[in-house]
């Protein structure tokens, strides 16, 4: 008789594969010991691989970075206790990002929950409504049965239709004894060989986007207009091809993968403030907008129409939270927009052309004689482009400062990015998962709290495979964002500085190269934009970390440069005739 903890383990694991998971990321435990025995075996076969992490919070934005990037299940194993609880922030992430995150809990068998057990708390449900399933797996239920619902809401698949994707908990209560037995190993064996045949191999989907369904160009009867196309995270190549075969501008975020479309508009956000911005009329907007406050406003201006092509539901969205119009389908969207009115693509694509070139010229006339945030996303942006590494993105500056120095056109990089809550926490062990899932070399570039909030990930256990994954990191000494926003006005006053600097700025003297030798990281320093550049052209091979210092000081000025440039630049190139186009309906 084999042993019964390890029965369950495998029936759960075999149940995981079955719907596509092909990576699995363990923390280490002595209640979750049945199920990383089954993993091993399953990695020993070849049905899974299996990542082990020392800490549950890196274990799991792995998990998270690997489902985002392949676009299948990727798994997390944990043991009890406050284990659990480390889980949340990439829950948080898979819940509104839409990632089919899978949380598999080891737990007490019910005998000992509320009786004061070790490492004992109240797991089932301990993720709320931000899991799309929580299922409280005891030792003597049918494991098939009792998971079916759960991992058909992993897919997006409930019993009234489509939902969204994202994450679920299976909760597995585990009795002792909980190591195998003599005569567990060749069960094991013998059962890790048919998990095989169980893995398909289906190629993985790729990061989700917004379903690019057939488009066609209005018919005669739609119209022009002056519309947009604004394309947040994950709308895909749909957005692109909808603006060029439709004639419209495209407002393209970088982790929209919509930037390389012809039709992509540089600097598009300081943009919207020219006299060219001010003439939008219609806005269709594809994906989740995050990055714009510019964007925003537009989308809140109340002569202008808007609408959001959503094919299926989404997580981030309630029904009446929005102002724009809900479409179904890229057909009732051509309707909505109608065809680009004469001139108008042209003259986003000159204005936005001649933006990119304002934005380059003053990053490179050494005003300052330092490197810039802005300068350096446009070399990574560029690196990503030549070798073909993804691109992912960090939080808080480096994803604003790609939005504004990326120049859009063909070959543009895959990027991904933690847009989901745009938090900062866990981006190291996301790049890395990124790298792990699809085999690619990875370029991360991030800001220097993004990469201490999560420098654990650097520890990576002997004999576990190692990421192509390099982190580009923006060392500014503290939080530099808040120097663009109110607070930096704020600190500008004598009797606010002192309490900005702390409390936003939050200055630190860490040493990134100390760090990186104390886990093993390969680290280098470039001083300028050119030493950045050549370094940029070494292949990514293992991990290393590519610091360059920058100044928060004068941040304010400098964007308020770069924002009179390219609104002049802007205004100097060709402008549709004033007044209103007709016929969009």
């Amino acid at each position: 008789m084999t042993t019964a903890s390890l029965d369950t383990a495998r029936a759960v694991l075999e149940e995981l594969v079955a719907v596509g998971m092909r990576h699995l990321v363990v923390a280490p435990g002595s209640r979750s010991a049945p199920l990383a025995y089954a993993a091993a075996a399953a990695s020993a076969a070849g049905a899974l691989e299996v990542h082990v992490r020392v800490d549950e919070r890196g274990a799991a934005f792995t998990a998270l970075g690997i489902a985002r990037a392949t676009g299948r299940p990727a798994g997390v194993v944990t043991t009890s206790g406050t284990a659990v609880g480390n889980l949340l922030p990439a829950v948080l992430e898979a819940d509104h990002a839409e990632v089919p995150l899978v949380v598999v809990s080891a737990d007490r068998p019910p005998e000992l929950r509320g009786t004061g057990a070790n490492q004992t708390t109240r797991q089932p449900g301990i993720f709320g409504d931000h899991v799309r399933a929580s299922v409280d797996l005891l030792p003597d239920d049918d494991v098939p049965a009792r998971l079916a619902a759960a991992l058909a809401a992993l897919a997006g698949r409930g019993p009234d239709g489509p939902r969204p994707a994202g994450p679920v908990q299976l909760n597995v209560a585990l009795r002792e004894p909980l190591h195998p037995a003599d005569e567990d190993g060749a069960v094991l064996t013998a059962w890790a060989r048919r998990l095989v045949s169980r893995a398909g191999t289906a190629p993985d989907p790729g990061p989700r986007a917004v379903e690019a369904g057939p488009v066609r160009a209005p018919g005669p009867g739609a119209g022009t207009a002056r519309s947009v196309v604004v394309a947040g995270d994950a709308a895909g190549v749909g957005a692109a091809r909808f603006a060029e075969v439709c004639g419209l501008p495209l407002l393209a975020e970088p982790s929209s993968n919509a930037r390389s479309g012809p039709h992509a508009a540089g600097a598009y956000r300081l943009l919207l403030d020219s006299p060219l911005g001010r003439r939008i009329e219609r806005v269709l907007l594809v994906g989740r907008p995050t990055l714009s406050r510019p964007v925003g406003a537009l989308l809140a201006r109340a002569e202008v129409a808007t609408a959001a092509v959503r094919p299926a539901p989404v997580a981030w969205y309630e029904p009446g939270r929005r102002r724009e119009q809900v479409l179904r389908s890229w057909a009732e969207a051509a309707a909505f927009t109608g065809r680009g009115a004469p001139g108008w693509a042209a003259a986003w694509q000159e204005a936005g052309a001649a933006a990119d070139d304002a934005v380059a010229r003053l990053l490179s006339d050494g005003a300052t004689g330092r490197p810039t945030g802005p300068a350096v996303a446009a070399a990574v942006w560029e690196a990503c482009r030549r070798d073909g590494a993804v691109l992912v993105a960090g939080s808080s500056s480096p994803v604003r400062d790609l939005d504004l120095a990326a120049r859009p056109g063909p070959g543009s990089p895959l990027v991904l990015a933690n847009r989901g809550l745009a938090g900062i926490d866990g981006t190291v062990a996301t790049a890395a998962g990124v790298s792990l899932g699809t085999g690619r070399p990875v370029r991360a570039f991030l800001g220097d709290l993004t990469f201490l909030h999560d420098a654990s990930s650097l520890l990576l256990g002997t004999g576990e495979r190692e990421p192509d994954l390099q982190l580009v990191v923006l060392n500014d000494g503290g939080g530099g964002i808040f120097t663009t926003l109110e607070h930096g006005a704020v600190g500008e006053r004598e009797d606010y500085r002192a309490v900005v600097e702390r409390f936003f700025g939050t200055p630190h003297e860490a040493r990134l190269d100390a760090l990186c030798a104390g886990y093993g990281v390969a680290h280098r320093r470039a001083a300028t934009v050119a030493e950045l550049e050549q370094a940029l052209t070494a292949p990514v091979r293992g991990r290393s970390v590519l610091e360059i210092a920058v100044d928060r000081r004068g941040l304010r000025e400098l964007h308020a440069g770069i924002r009179v440039s390219v609104v002049q630049a802007a205004a100097r190139a060709a402008v549709p005739a004033a007044g209103r186009s007709g016929g969009g309906s």
